[in-house]
């Protein structure tokens, strides 16, 4: 495949090649200018190198020498890039597909949450009184079973005891209320009837 320059007639041409000449030398070190001054955005620093040298074949006298037009090059190419910073600060924000998503999918979630907590809410109010409070105390107030036995005023076995039935009868009104799933679990030892005091 044979290379044509714009602008030139052919690439055979004088002005094409000493364009050739221009690119070879100035490029490489243009583009490692571009590269840092873009942060790393490689399809941008392509796009400025281009318009560079695009200019410069435009407006320049390319006979005088790549050392001459090396400063030339570099100012045009940061006045490029501080061009188009500052015209995507003067455009106003782009807004691309994924951002009302993020923004739907908080507002479910907080909706969801709010009304979990509803429903536990609920499930823990039917729970009976001796219950909730062995529930509130070490769950909420996160005491140990030590602590809450002195705070209830019974024994630390019984908070075990009434910690472990509040807590399968608290996933039981969960299950009717939808919230919780039924999974297959192991059989639960049978109550005894003074243990769920």
């Amino acid at each position: 495949m044979q290379w044509s320059l714009m602008g030139s007639s052919e690439s055979r041409d004088t002005g094409g090649r000493t364009l050739r000449v221009l690119y070879e030398e100035q490029a490489g070190p243009l583009y490692t200018y571009v590269l840092r001054l873009v942060g790393g955005d490689r399809h941008r620093a392509e796009d400025i190198i281009q318009e560079t040298l695009l200019r410069c074949w435009s407006k320049q006298d390319l006979s005088v020498g790549a050392a001459l037009l090396r400063p030339w090059l570099f100012r045009v190419a940061r006045n490029l890039v501080i061009d188009g910073h500052r015209r995507r600060l003067a455009r106003p924000c782009e807004i691309d597909g994924s951002n009302w998503l993020r923004e739907m999918s908080a507002d479910a979630d907080e909706i969801e949450n709010v009304l979990r907590s509803v429903v536990v809410g609920e499930a823990f109010k039917a729970l009976s009184e001796a219950h909730r409070d062995v529930l509130y105390e070490t769950y909420f107030v996160g005491r140990t079973t030590q602590e809450a036995a002195a705070a209830l005023g019974i024994p630390p076995g019984t908070v075990k005891s009434r910690a472990y039935y509040a807590l399968r009868s608290l996933r039981l009104a969960l299950e009717e209320r939808g919230v919780v799933t039924t999974t297959a679990t192991a059989p639960q030892p049978a109550a005894s009837p003074a243990a769920s005091v």
